[in-house]
């Protein structure tokens, strides 16, 4: 229960990281600006993606109860 918890506030973290990313065009090494908004749009997905996977999982962990 507590992995999908700790996956649900990573996947935010990935959105804060892809936001960041396509602000300030900085990952590590500062980017190109398409190559910025391009990594920033799959930070973004992928943290959306672990949200809902996330969301999901409680739902079936509660509903198994």
């Amino acid at each position: 229960m507590m992995f999908n918890w700790l996956s649900l506030i990573t996947g935010f973290f990935y959105i804060v990281l892809g936001i960041v990313v396509i602000i300030y065009k900085f990952f590590v090494i500062f980017l190109e600006e398409n190559i910025a908004y391009t990594l920033g749009s799959l930070l973004i997905l992928y943290g959306i993606f672990r949200i809902g996977r996330a969301i999901y999982k409680i739902r079936q962990s509660k509903n198994e109860l």
